[in-house]
């Protein structure tokens, strides 16, 4: 019986420090992939946001073209009393609304209103996700923080080289609104 005690208190620090390492382990990769899923969200914003905005200008500016051709044209054709002239303007009006009807039918996406807000819905869900990679982050790293910190897991993680992770902090140039400029 005593010699099944001593063998417990032998084993039971070994295996403790085992467990603890094990743990430590976990903690920090968790802590290394939640980084990591932020630096993934970041990537898409940096990716997606540019495109986006494109996107946007794209079929701003192409409708924008169609609506101004169309308008110039019609004044154009407001303007004029010669019927020779009035003919070939009200021809290439007729062909300009026909265009911006077939935009209409073929692309009804391209309503400027609704690429805005398309845009809108897309950089506040980039955020959501952002925002919810950094505070599994900082979740990640609480924990792992007090598995480091705590007695008697300190002695294993001092030993272990294990150090203390950082929290992830906005900067001041992260805290002001993000700015998206459209000409």
């Amino acid at each position: 019986m005593t010699w099944l005690i001593l063998l417990i208190l032998l084993l039971a620090p070994p295996l403790w420090a085992l467990i603890a390492y094990n743990r430590l382990i976990r903690l920090r990769n968790q802590t290394r992939t939640a980084w990591a899923d932020i630096d993934v969200q970041l990537t898409r914003r940096h990716d997606l946001v540019p495109q986006l905005v494109s996107t946007v200008q794209a079929a701003a500016q192409h409708e924008q073209a169609t609506l101004s051709r169309v308008t110039e044209l019609r004044a154009q054709a407001l303007a004029l009393s010669s019927p020779a002239a009035l003919g070939a303007v009200e021809l290439q009006l007729e062909q300009a609304i026909g265009r911006l009807f077939a935009l209409r039918e073929a692309y009804p996406e391209l309503r400027v209103s609704e690429n805005f807000l398309a845009l809108q819905r897309d950089l506040v869900q980039i955020e959501d996700h952002l925002q919810m990679a950094r505070r599994f982050y900082n979740g990640a790293v609480r924990d792992y923080n007090d598995a480091v910190q705590r007695v008697p897991d300190l002695l294993v993680a001092r030993a272990g080289g294990f150090i203390d992770a950082e929290f992830y902090q906005a900067r001041d140039s992260e805290r002001a609104a993000a700015q998206v400029q459209l000409p």
